[in-house]
This record gives structure tokens, sequence and C-alpha cells, in this order.
């Protein structure tokens, strides 16, 4: 009996020695596990709220405070991805919506993102690397404000003309995003189209200068015939009536200034009224060709009429409307070449959509030299001239295509 009892002894000992060394191991992981859910909840204390649904947190520092204190990790930070990605699809759409176009660059000028304003102006692959994007990143100007922007921080802005794709004036803004966004946006890029202020702004100090010059010009000559006819003329009756002639020349180009004057005055304070009555077309436009008949056979010239006979009257103020065609007829003849054709065409036109009441369409057409493309933005201003020592010389005050318009 005592023989197998000491035979039991080594295998005991070994089991005891086992079961020792796998409670140290235990107690040594055990003190890790709680070491990590101490440093997990004193995170959580400091950086998440206590989130909603979850169980308090035991206090007893084992296994379940570590699970607990994951699945309050993963909570927040699937709260926090959610609410960052609320954020971008919210700055997403006020970037897109925004009235101004605003371009999203990179820190190498690689455009990110632009909003629908941006993609009007410079069109619909300006989230790219269009064309016109292009030609506007290349702008020294905008270049050089970007360059301070990225070195200097903050805001800066600057003007600049942009030519394409079509002729601008813009002020750009250029700000520095400090830090930078999720997607690299490191340059935000508002562009304000001031091309319409600009327009403004020149044709006002046209119409200054030329309203002046305009009346300034007769009325010198005016001036000086009279005291010509005050002293060396005073005695010489054909160079009296000779200047008495230009001088009546140079009045009614005065009076015709004036007039035009006052008639674009009072266009534009009423072209928000519809008209109230009927004009007749036809007869309109036959009585204006005959009162220029003389001018017309003066330069050898043919009128063509091709007005259909549908149309017997448009609603439209009679008198405005011979202005217009006169003003147009007149424009024809003075520019036309001499010894040409006149086209006068009227045609019926269908309303624009249903409900909408059908029109009608009159084109006046020479044979003249024509007007060069970068002419065309501009050709009705007041006062702006083509050939401006030609359409003076044909008594013509600058008003005529303003009026029409």
């Amino acid at each position: 009996m005592l023989t197998r009892e000491l035979k039991l002894a080594p295998g005991l000992a070994a089991i005891a020695a086992t079961i020792c060394v796998s409670l140290l191991l235990a107690w040594g992981w055990q003190a890790r596990l709680i070491r990590i859910a101490e440093a997990v909840q004193e995170a959580l204390r400091q950086a998440a709220p206590e989130p909603q649904g979850l169980p308090a947190a035991p206090a007893a520092m084992d296994a379940e405070t570590l699970a607990f204190g994951i699945r309050r990790v993963a909570r927040s930070m699937a709260e926090q991805r959610l609410m960052l990605d609320s954020l971008r699809r919210a700055d997403a759409a006020i970037l897109e919506n925004l009235p101004a176009p605003v371009l999203l660059l990179s820190n190498d000028r690689t455009v990110l993102r632009a909003n629908s304003a941006a993609r009007d102006m410079l069109g619909p692959d300006a989230g790219g690397q269009g064309p016109d994007v292009a030609a506007l990143l290349r702008h020294p100007v905008l270049g050089a404000a970007m360059d301070e922007a990225l070195s200097q921080g903050g805001s800066v802005t600057t003007e600049l003309h942009l030519p394409v794709p079509v002729p601008r004036e813009v002020s750009a803004r250029v700000v520095l995003l400090d830090p930078p966004l999720g997607d690299g946006g490191s340059l935000l890029v508002l562009l304000i189209d001031r091309s319409r202020e600009a327009a403004i702004e020149r044709t006002r100090a046209d119409f200054v200068a030329n309203a002046s010059h305009e009346l300034r010009t007769p009325l010198a000559s005016l001036l000086g015939f009279i005291e010509t006819l005050r002293g060396p003329a005073a005695d010489d009756p054909a160079a009296q009536q000779r200047f008495l002639g230009i001088m009546a020349e140079q009045g009614a180009r005065m009076r015709r200034l004036i007039d035009d004057l006052l008639s674009l005055s009072r266009i534009e304070m009423e072209e928000h009224q519809p008209p109230t009555g009927e004009a007749p077309l036809g007869m309109i436009i036959s009585a204006e060709a005959e009162a220029l008949y003389p001018l017309i056979a003066q330069r050898n010239m043919a009128l063509a009429f091709d007005l259909e006979p549908e149309i017997i009257a448009a609603p439209a103020n009679a008198d405005q409307l011979a202005q217009v065609i006169r003003n147009l007829l007149g424009n024809a003849v003075n520019h036309g070449r001499e010894g040409g054709q006149i086209a006068v065409t009227l045609r019926s036109a269908p309303g624009e959509a249903p409900g909408f009441r059908s029109g009608a369409i009159l084109s006046v057409a020479d044979n003249g030299p024509g007007i060069a493309k970068h002419h065309l933005p501009r050709l009705t201003e007041r006062f702006y001239r083509v050939d401006q020592a030609r359409s003076r010389q044909s008594g013509g005050s600058g008003l005529g295509l303003a009026i029409a318009r």
C-alpha cells in the first residue's frame, strides 16, 4: 500500500505543478485584460458619451467589461461614421446649390469638385480638366492668387478676364482650407461673373462720352458759323446762304439726336407695359418704304417685298412699330451696297407653347459688306457704331438699333 502511494506521488506532483503554472498564466492574462478594460473605459469616458440602448458597464474588471467596452467603441465609431457621411452629403448639397460658381482643388491644382453654376459657366466637364477649366487654371492672375493663398493662408481676391467660352469679366476669391477636406480639397475658388456690371459701366461711360460729343460737334459748328456771319460774311449773301444751309443741317442733326434720346427714354419707361392696340403691319411697311424712296432712288437701290397677305395686324403700338421699321430700313439704305437690293420679309410665327398667341417675324436684309462677329454683342448699345465716320456722315444718331431693340 505504501509502495503504491509512493509511486503515485510523482504524478500528483506533476499535476500540481501544471495547475500552479496554469493559475499563474491565468492570473497574468486576467491582469492584462483588466488593464485593457480599464484603458477602454477611460478612453470611452473621455471621448464618447454613454450610448443609448446599452446597459451600464459592470463594476468588475473581467471579460464582460472588455466585451462591453468593445461594443461601446464599435457603436460610437458607427455613429461617428454616420455623422460624417451626413455632413459630407450636406456639404456636397450646399456646394452644388450655391448660386455662384465654385471649384474645389487639391494642392496640385487638380479639380476635385465643381458645382452646377461652375459647370454652366465653364462647360459640363468643369468637374474634370475640360479646356475651359484648363484655360481658367492657367490664367496667370488666378495662378498668382492660388500661390499666395497656399503660401500665406487665408483668402485672396483678384479680378481677371476670361476669353472662353465667351468673354467674361470675373472676380475670383481663392480660400485655403486648413486642414484640407477628407478628399484632399485644399483650395476653394469662388467665381463671380462681373460681365453684366462691366458692360453696364462701359455703356454708361460710352453714353456720356458719345452724347456729349454728338451734341458738342453740331453746336460748335453752329457757333462757328454764327461768328462768321457776324463778321467776315456779314455782307456776303452767297456765303450767308451756304452757311445757313449747313447750320440748318447741323440743327436738324441735333434735333434728331434729342428726339431719339426722348424716344428711347419713353420706350424704356414703357417696356414692361403690354401694347393695347393693333398695328397694321402691311400699311406701316409700305408707308415707311415710301417715305424713304427719295434716298433709295438716290443710291440706285431696289426694294423687294415678300409679305404674307394673311398677316393684317399685330398687337403693337403703331407709332413705335413704325419707328422700328423706319430705323431698320434706314440702316439698310445707309449701309447697303449702292445699286444693291433691300429685301423686306414678313412671316407668321406660331406661338412658342400651347396657349401662346401667334406672332409675326419681320426681317430687313441688305447686301452690304456685313458686320464683323465681334461687333454683334454690342450692336444694340446706345451710340455704338461699327463705322463711326460713315455713320456720322450719313446723319445717324447711333441710337437707331437701341430703339429698335
